[in-house]
């Protein structure tokens, strides 16, 4: 696992951009497409309003979500709003290349089957993501992979709902796609990451985020969040 560390928050949104801008490329060059899996949170929307400026082979590119609370459309809980606020309607990029998890349906275990299926679609069966971006909560969450949470034993579905978790049930990629895809970029902001971070990096299978592949995965922190790595060897200090 390769790890930067820059000043802020907003740093790592901009590193994170233009890492995902060389990734894309690469990417099409290689076979044609680009597919990205996006989560929530703050530093992840500048991201992607910083993404959206990049020199990108849009026309190729698609994205993909990595998880979804359970709310209508529309309403700010949903990821999916702050998807198209901050990278749709700045990017050169169709409507019909970002696939939004059906979380309104009335059925979640069809939605789920569904967006599994759309997977496939885009990214081939079993769909294998160019890329996946992960937060990291302090409680060793990722995804909407929960401590406790059943979801954590799914080994038979790329899509799975959760229990209740911070007021919502969710939707949320499982294990499995998580760990077939090509890159895992981790972006983690903050000084309440700073222990459940030194845990990650230490190889913790005990918390969520442990269980996600290292080989191939890239974390790009600011100082606070990575203030008790100490002098970590692997660590890029920008």
């Amino acid at each position: 696992m390769n790890i930067k560390i820059v000043a802020d928050a907003d740093s790592v949104a901009s590193e994170a951009a233009k890492f995902i801008a060389s990734e894309a490329t690469a990417a099409v060059k290689a076979h044609g497409s680009f597919v990205m899996a996006v989560s929530g949170g703050h530093t992840p929307w500048l991201m992607l309003r910083d993404l959206a400026l990049e020199n990108l082979p849009w026309n190729a590119v698609h994205v993909v979500q990595v998880d979804e609370r359970i709310a209508p459309a529309g309403d700010p809980d949903r990821n999916f709003t702050h998807l198209r606020e901050s990278l749709l309607e700045h990017a050169p990029l169709r409507p019909e290349q970002i696939y939004p998890m059906r979380v309104e349906s009335p059925d979640l275990q069809a939605a789920c089957a569904q967006y599994a299926r759309t997977l496939e679609t885009v990214a081939g069966s079993p769909p294998v993501l160019d890329l996946v971006h992960l937060g990291l909560g302090p409680d060793g969450h990722t995804a909407s992979l929960i401590p406790e949470d059943p979801v954590r034993n799914i080994k038979d579905a790329d899509v799975a709902l959760t229990g209740i978790y911070q007021g919502r049930r969710r939707m949320t990629l499982t294990y499995p796609i998580l760990n077939r895809s090509r890159r895992i970029l981790w972006l983690v902001t903050g000084s309440d990451k700073a222990e459940i971070l030194a845990r990650l990096l230490t190889g913790d299978s005990s918390i969520p985020a442990g269980q996600v592949r290292v080989d191939h995965a890239v974390v790009i922190a600011d100082r606070a969040a990575a203030s008790r790595l100490g002098n970590n060897s692997r660590a890029d200090v920008a």
